[in-house]
């Protein structure tokens, strides 16, 4: 027993020292990014101070994370990031609505995505309707201006707001995507979803705290079990798949009132207009978020406006190129869905599809 006590003791000791060790390594990584940093460009360090919000060393601590605390390769993917955003004026993004209103609700009703509420702790709950969303009603150009403008509203309104109300530093976000729909013609938005994900690799990293998959139908279980090997720990470490709706146990982490309507019935499934109306339906052009959104988009419009009306037409941003490991990810989910239409006979209806232009 004595012995059993020692040990225990002694691995105790190590795992503190090696947490003491890793901790001083993480600070050496900080001071060193942020004494780089400091030989930056006037444009870069301006738009650098839009990205952090006062926030240096968090800001920093994602990038570093996002690169495995390896110094000069997050420091080269920070200064790419601040290089992207100058060049595609990310900074101004959300003074540029889309007009008109029709198009935009044509977005919204097309790209399933809304803030359904917060989590006990303060984090915004971002719902994803994956299964149903269609990418169709419009050029891919909106499609990516509306993605990142959520994302720049969130880092600049929601987040900073968040902060303030529950005093502490609240950085990240949780994702609840909803399958429900999923099916072999999703090979049609690979490419658009690969772009969208890439952006979010490279320019916003470590935004997610944890994704959470809901309403899962074989065809993702099968292409689950092909990913997931092809994740890096980091994250996989990040996604959970609950079952059915996922209702019980994200109610562990909020309230019913910030649950996604997709989660708040067994079997409901995602829908683009909830039933009780489209005030519980985040997805909705006309829910409050969406109408706070495109309220102030249209206001920091009219800030910077010289008296011409807002011209029609898609912000074109510069799509990075696709990680290897994304692009492998998504030639993956290309062959399980070829698997599945050989399985089920369904050879013919996949004639015509194309991943990633080819």
């Amino acid at each position: 027993m004595y012995m059993v006590q020692l040990h225990q003791k002694r691995e105790k000791r190590r795992k503190l020292k090696k947490k003491d060790k890793m901790s001083n390594a993480h600070q050496d990584a900080i001071k060193q990014f942020l004494s780089l940093m400091g030989n930056v460009d006037e444009q870069m360090k301006a738009t650098f101070q839009n990205m952090h919000h006062g926030y240096t060393t968090e800001t920093l601590v994602r990038f570093l994370k996002a690169r495995d605390w390896n110094v000069p390769k997050a420091h080269k993917m920070l200064i790419d990031c601040l290089q992207w955003r100058t060049q595609n004026e990310i900074d101004n993004i959300l003074a540029k609505p889309i007009v008109p209103i029709d198009r935009y609700r044509a977005v919204r009703d097309s790209q399933l995505v809304g803030l359904s509420g917060y989590s006990k702790e303060g984090l915004p709950v971002i719902a994803i309707g994956v299964g149903l969303s269609t990418y169709d009603k419009a050029s891919v150009n909106y499609y990516v201006q509306s993605h990142i403008q959520m994302n720049e509203y969130r880092d600049r309104v929601l987040l900073p707001t968040a902060t303030e109300k529950y005093g502490r530093h609240i950085s990240t976000c949780l994702k609840v995507l909803d399958m429900t729909g999923l099916k072999l013609s999703a090979l049609n938005q690979i490419k658009i979803l690969t772009t969208i994900s890439t952006i979010d690799d490279l320019n916003y990293p470590e935004k997610t705290q944890t994704y959470y998959i809901v309403n899962a139908p074989y065809i993702f279980s099968a292409c689950w079990k092909a990913v997931k090997p092809l994740l890096q720990e980091r994250t996989k470490r990040k996604i959970q798949v609950l079952q059915g709706s996922g209702k019980d146990e994200l109610l562990k982490i909020m309230d019913y009132q910030s649950l996604p309507h997709f989660c708040r019935k067994e079997g409901s499934g995602s829908a683009r207009h909830s039933s009780n109306g489209t005030g519980d339906n985040c997805f909705s052009l006309d829910h409050t978020y969406h109408q706070e959104l495109y309220s102030y988009v249209k206001h920091q419009a009219t800030l910077k406006e010289t008296g011409s009306p807002v011209k029609e037409g898609s912000v074109h941003v510069e799509f990075p190129e696709p990680d290897p490991d994304d692009t492998k990810i998504a030639l993956t989910i290309e062959s399980e869905f070829h698997k599945l239409a050989d399985h089920n006979g369904l050879c013919n209806s996949m004639n015509g599809l194309k991943v990633n232009g080819k």
